[in-house]
């Protein structure tokens, strides 16, 4: 009799089954085994937010394994993820076996662990508890909230405005913060400023710049030298005064080091110091949480990486202090541990912060276990833990004042040394290009004393213009949602994913751009639905979803005051008219898609015409340009931005790119542009081959014309590649490009990719995961007694069949995959066997020939057979016929030739 423990994935279900021994049987339930359907009426407001569950096949299978299970178990142990999702599937999986009533007998309890490691799981497991609801029911009005706000406001835009795609509650939010931050780019107007820079000799030679600050005794503010003339003029005042050490200003200074981190500043750092997105940073850190195998004992290396507290275990601090002294001296160990509080809003505290299971595994001794991503994430996030405990730098900053002999003219040196290097010399927190943030650590100044005499040397003048407000990237975006308030850590990934992958923005040099049609909706959600979009009342609402997890709130209150009015706001958009949204978007957004023009004529004059005023218009395939005489004017225009002349919007010269020559063969590789978008070419056809092609190869997702380099393009025309042999079943994984993105290829098994993962550099951990994910849905029997080949059931779009080769039988109506034996299998493809479909033009032209092939044979033997009786000639109609056939048709409305159709852009 052995005990059931269910965790998420089959990854961390292999590390802890190894810890716990036979007395457990460990299981999977891989996310989710419910969800919501994807169609209106499965939330009910009128009975009390009631939720209709659906369950995949996927999740049945799962559930009925755990059911076999259970048979003479004493204890099932809910060992999911320690936060609200893992808390939800917990219960998801008790309320689906308490339905086939598999519970009888069974005790269910809970446990979580921070980290995956022999000591943290059997002390989970001495330690159990019961199900935490007021965790469960804030996950119930987050799916609720979310599912209702989707599926009422998405189906608004699209009546109301053609093109959208969804609307969201926090992701609408988040492309509001990216509009406006373009929006006040656009109509930013740059100032000019001037700075004056001064080169002195100390006495004893050494030179040193200073910054003139005060000009005729009065203290210069950023503005004063706003032209060329007033910094030439006082560059001529420095060029004629003698002058000397005014002040001498030194102080000590303390920088402690940054806290462990949370979710958002590990994706945050990332982004900065690793150019790695959110999804690829959090599917990397799930892996280093779930286990790595290291020569033999797969070992979880990072505690849990969806928190938002910072501290860290009494056990985890102390050996950290161990090895800072042993590794770095007792001189980089502070007296005391350092405590650390979290300053983000509705922050709950209600795990560690991400850390090093181990502090004694250093990055350099596991790296070799580990992929390119996952070495370099492990090492940030190790650095970072151990330095958030080591001693503090000091630095000895120095101002110096340099003044001329009436005091009116003064100039202010600055520089600092670190006296002592502290957390730096182990890790230092990574800036955006655009922090104005300076580090004088490397700025050192001559010794000098006050009144010492100063001998000028040059003086030269620089020219500024004010900078707009930086474009978000991935790591200032997650910070500013964070300041707020608005999503939760194990939410920024998708919601950024779900942003793009909407084509509501794109990423243009790692910054996020908001697209037209993401500025449409962001107009109108704020015209419309302006509470809804605002930060405040979303921050509000994460506030009152963290109240129910604590207990002090009533979900359902929540939930009802929240439907309330936001089904009015709903109802108040019903005799919404066309006109009056294209009045809205055109008054929000008109100063975006006509800007002011260099000449001073006005923007919105028709260029074909030449009286008419350009607007906005909407069409049934979303919003375009158009022209206010139509329709004798017929000039219309897509929003977004074309190339110029000869170029595309991919920046393509003519549609072509020579990226440089193979280094194998030294044939040229192209980027070219097709119908279907860019891609790679090896080589040019050869005229006296027509039948032999060169190589192509697709763009995947994330590269552009600007970010492709020649080794990524010979890379991608490789494809596909080996990846690696599979632990389990020693067989070659391939990685490749298909017509649906990328994916990874076991024999005849494909495992789909995210569009986010990196074909020319996915490892073979996430290959592994990939293919187990598609291999749940495929069971192999055993070996055809006749050729050896496998025997497998598999799930299909009409059902489940068994398959031999190309030769496929369906399983019986009430017949599922769990209950087929090899010997079933067998029988029934002996049966029922038959040959698989061709597909496409290959069926097409099979099928013709076979009927081509079947009429020479009957020709053949037609002197055996009796011919065939002709079929009469069908006669034509006469005109009477003719006319009483047409009259039952519809008639066919014709609009009046004046009164044209608006015109409609794609």
């Amino acid at each position: 009799m052995t005990d059931v423990v269910v965790v998420e994935s089959p990854a961390k279900a292999k590390t802890i089954n190894k810890y716990l021994g036979d007395g457990y049987t460990v299981l999977a339930s891989f996310g989710h085994v419910r969800d919501l359907p994807p169609k209106d009426g499965s939330v009910l407001p009128d009975e009390g937010f009631a939720m209709k569950w659906q369950s995949d096949e996927r999740g049945q299978k799962q559930v009925a394994a755990i059911i076999k299970a259970l048979k003479g178990a004493h204890t099932l142990y809910l060992a999911t993820d320690p936060d609200r999702e893992g808390e939800a599937i917990s219960w998801h999986v008790r309320a689906m076996l308490e339905e086939k009533k598999a519970l009888k007998g069974v005790e269910v309890r809970r446990v979580t662990f921070n980290e995956i490691t022999k000591g943290a799981i059997r002390e989970a497991m001495a330690h159990p508890r019961d199900l935490d609801m007021p965790l469960i029911e804030a996950y119930l009005a987050r799916r609720a909230l979310d599912y209702l706000v989707g599926f009422t406001l998405s189906p608004v835009l699209w009546r109301k405005l053609p093109g959208s795609k969804s609307a969201g509650r926090v992701q609408s939010v988040a492309l509001r913060l990216i509009c406006e931050r373009e929006a006040e780019i656009e109509v930013f107007k740059p100032r000019e400023y001037w700075t004056v820079i001064a080169t002195f000799l100390t006495p004893s030679n050494a030179p040193f710049t200073a910054r003139l600050t005060h000009l005729d005794g009065k203290k210069l503010d950023q503005f004063d030298l706003n032209n060329e003339e007033r910094a030439y003029a006082a560059r001529d005042a420095v060029l004629g005064g003698t002058f000397a050490v005014k002040s001498v200003e030194r102080k000590k200074v303390k920088r402690n080091p940054p806290p462990p981190f949370t979710t958002s500043t590990m994706q945050q750092e990332a982004s900065r110091k690793l150019g790695m997105g959110a999804q690829n940073t959090m599917r990397t850190a799930q892996q280093l949480y779930e286990g790595i195998d290291l020569g033999g004992e797969t070992v979880g290396l990072i505690t849990y990486m969806r928190t938002d507290g910072v501290t860290m275990a009494g056990e985890a601090i102390t050996d950290i202090r161990r090895h800072i002294g042993k590794d770095f001296g007792t001189n980089y160990v502070p007296p005391q541990p350092r405590i650390y509080t979290t300053k983000a809003k509705n922050a709950q505290e209600a795990h560690e912060a991400i850390r090093p299971t181990d502090v004694s595994r250093t990055p350099a001794s596991v790296a070799r276990h580990l992929t390119d991503d996952q070495r370099r994430l492990y090492e940030l996030v190790w650095k970072r833990a151990v330095a958030s405990q080591m001693q503090s730098a000091e630095l000895d900053q120095v101002a110096v004042d340099v003044a001329d002999q009436p005091g009116c003219t003064v100039l202010r040196a600055n520089g600092s040394i670190i006296a002592f290097d502290g957390f730096l010399k182990l890790y230092s927190e990574g800036r955006d290009e655009t922090d104005k943030a300076a580090d004088d650590e490397s700025r050192m100044l001559p010794p000098m004393n006050e009144r010492d005499p100063l001998k000028r040397e040059k003086v030269d003048t620089e020219q500024h213009f004010t900078q707009p407000p930086p474009r978000y990237s991935e790591a200032s975006l997650v910070k500013k949602m964070e300041e707020i308030g608005i999503g939760r850590p194990s939410t920024y990934a998708s919601i950024l994913g779900v942003l793009r992958d909407r084509n509501y923005v794109r990423l243009e040099s790692r910054r996020f751009v908001p697209e037209d049609r993401g500025r449409l909706v962001t107009a109108f959600l704020v015209s419309f639905f302006e509470r809804y979009v605002d930060t405040q009342f979303t921050a509000g609402l994460e506030e009152q979803l963290d109240d129910i997890s604590g207990g002090r709130a009533d979900w359902r209150a929540v939930m009802s005051a929240f439907w309330q009015a936001f089904s009015a706001a709903v109802a108040q958009t019903k005799d919404l008219t066309i006109t009056e949204v294209i009045d809205a978007l055109d008054q929000d957004l008109g100063s975006h898609f006509f800007p002011p023009t260099d000449d001073g004529s006005d923007p919105r004059r028709c260029t074909s015409c030449g009286t008419g005023r350009l607007g906005l218009k909407l069409g049934r395939f979303g919003a375009f340009i158009g022209c206010s005489n139509y329709p004798e004017c017929q000039y219309t225009r897509k929003l977004a931005v074309e190339g110029g002349e000869g170029d595309g919007a991919d920046g393509l010269k003519d549609g072509m790119k020579l990226l440089g020559q193979h280094p194998v063969t030294g044939e040229d590789i192209t980027l070219k542009r097709g119908p279907w978008g860019l891609y790679v070419q090896q080589g040019e056809p050869n005229p006296e081959d027509k039948k032999a092609k060169p190589k192509r190869a697709s763009l995947p997702r994330g590269l552009t014309a600007e970010s492709l380099t020649l080794d990524q393009a010979v890379g991608l025309l490789s494809l596909p590649r080996i990846v690696g042999i599979h632990p389990e079943f020693k067989e070659p994984i391939e990685a490749g490009l298909g017509r649906f993105g990328p994916y990874v290829k076991m024999g005849a098994i494909y495992g789909s990719l995210d569009k986010d993962d990196d074909v020319l550099t996915v490892g073979l951990n996430r290959a592994v995961d990939a293919l187990a994910k598609k291999m749940a849905s495929i069971r192999t029997l055993g070996a055809h007694p006749k050729d050896g080949e496998p025997v497998m059931v598999r799930k299909g779009r009409f059902g489940p069949y068994v398959q031999h080769g190309q030769v496929v039988a369906n399983l019986p109506r009430g017949e599922s995959m769990d209950d087929v034996t090899l010997d079933g299998a067998l029988a029934l493809l002996a049966e029922k066997g038959k040959p698989l479909k061709a597909k496409g033009k290959a069926a097409a032209k099979k099928k013709t020939t076979t009927k081509k092939a079947s009429s020479k044979k009957a020709a053949a033997e037609g002197d055996e057979e009796k011919p065939a009786k002709k079929a009469a000639p069908r006669k034509a109609p006469t005109k009477k016929a003719a006319a009483s056939t047409t009259a039952k048709k519809p008639a066919t409305r014709k609009s009046p030739a004046k009164k044209k159709a608006a015109p409609e852009v794609e």
